[in-house]
């Protein structure tokens, strides 16, 4: 299957493309940069927001294919485009697949600030599907609520200790 937008990698490089709508929230948090990026990089962070990941790797890397299902009904298909991983950066971005709602990438990105770290969530997207369009405002609500609630959740994460997906 191929990505569903042009842009690829934009997340990481930027700056984000036009014609899509953008959207960012970061968090500083009160842990080393180590203790976030296991929780990210082995798909906890997506277990923790209620997303069932069903990945083909068990860490984030470029070409990993992660299906985040939703409430048992609702299936996102996505591809991890770039990764990284180093003492004072890790992240990944991936990118939306057909059957995805929305057409796009999103980005988890986290940044060493001496004994902190700056977690950014960021992405770029337009509807991918007839629902999502009709559906515009609440699927935009619903994306904003999800980005907060990414931020929340490793905050938690952090706070509670990571939570492993099942495989």
């Amino acid at each position: 299957m191929d990505l569903t937008y042009p842009e690829t990698g934009a997340t990481r490089t930027g700056p984000l493309p036009p014609g899509y709508r953008h959207l960012e929230r970061t968090a500083v948090l009160d842990a080393p940069l180590a203790r976030p990026a296991e929780i990210l990089m082995t798909w906890g962070l997506h277990e923790r927001c209620g997303l069932h990941p069903e990945a083909t790797g068990p860490r984030a890397a470029v070409g990993v294919d992660v299906s985040l299902r939703f409430a048992g009904v609702l299936r996102i298909p996505c591809r991890v485009v770039w990764a990284e991983e180093s003492a004072e950066f890790t992240g990944f971005g991936y990118g939306s697949l057909p059957g995805h709602p929305e057409r796009g990438e999103a980005a988890f990105l986290l940044e060493a600030v001496g004994d902190r770290t700056r977690f950014t969530v960021r992405s770029f997207s337009v509807p991918g599907t007839l629902a999502s369009r009709l559906a515009a405002p609440v699927a935009r609500a619903l994306q904003t609520r999800a980005t907060e609630r990414w931020l929340t959740a490793m905050a938690a994460a952090l706070r509670l200790g990571p939570i492993r997906p099942k495989r």
